[in-house]
């Protein structure tokens, strides 16, 4: 049993050895980009979440953090750590936000995340990351995830250039279609399908920057007069913006400080 055991556990290494080097070699081959569909969230509406971010974007000196709910794709570790140019593309949900979105029973921010080490760290003091408190099932959320971005340009809704989803496939060994349900996902040109209508329009661009995709740790419930307050932020300058994430991360407790290697995603 012992001798099967280390035979296993050789197969495994050589088989996660693999699975990294056919990543290294796609992250390398192909072009990629990442695209989100954007609507309301944790009850702003998605013109307040756009001033939001351009708040942190200028605070941050053109870096903000976009939350989203969905992990990243295993390739975005080998992405960023090869410092691969990936344009990020946001576009306009075609549906109605769903009431959890619109208007959730409780708000969260989120104050840590995990970056390409697996070490996990404060926020930058300039990002504002919240979500619904609760997930779909109405269990208390304890996952959500960021997309790092940075854009020299203000951040506003563009309209009239094109983005054809079909023409694209998951980045991946797989290489799988984009699901109608998948809100946020790493692409390749899919050169097989040429004639295809456009749905979709890039109404908003940036390009990944650091960790590109987070994990978010360490949530905390925003009170009813902080997400008033929340609500209520509009244009304001660099230094107010930071100390008004600062108020609204503080709570009555405080977490220890780990700062221990926690594992990737």
């Amino acid at each position: 049993m012992q001798v099967q055991s280390l035979i296993m556990d050789r197969d495994l290494n050589l088989s996660d050895q693999y699975s990294e080097k056919l990543m290294h070699d796609e992250a390398t081959l192909y072009d990629f980009v990442c695209w989100s569909r954007m609507q309301s969230e944790a009850g702003q509406e998605l013109s307040a979440i756009l001033q939001r971010k351009e708040n942190e974007r200028v605070a941050g000196n053109g870096e903000f953090f976009w939350g989203v709910g969905n992990a990243p794709s295993r390739l975005i570790s080998a992405l960023s750590r090869l410092k691969r140019d990936i344009p990020m593309y946001f576009s306009i949900m075609k549906s109605k936000p769903k009431l959890v979105d619109s208007a959730p029973s409780s708000v969260v921010i989120w104050r840590r995340f995990i970056d390409l080490n697996g070490e996990e760290k404060p926020l930058p003091p300039s990002a504002l990351v919240t979500s619904r408190g609760n997930s779909g099932s109405g269990s208390q959320k304890t996952k959500h995830f960021a997309l790092i971005c940075r854009s020299d340009r203000r951040l506003e809704l563009e309209y009239g250039r094109p983005f054809n989803h079909h023409m694209y496939r998951n980045a991946g060994l797989n290489g799988g279609l984009i699901g109608a349900s998948q809100v946020t996902a790493l692409l390749t040109r899919d050169m097989s399908v040429t004639n295809t209508t456009a749905q979709y329009e890039i109404n908003l661009e940036a390009m990944l920057t650091g960790s590109y995709w987070v994990r978010l740790t360490d949530p905390s419930p925003l009170s009813e007069s902080q997400i008033a307050l929340y609500n209520c932020a509009g244009k304001i300058s660099a230094s107010d913006w930071n100390e008004f994430v600062s108020d609204l991360r503080q709570r009555t407790y405080s977490r220890t400080d780990s700062r221990g290697q926690l594992g990737l995603f």
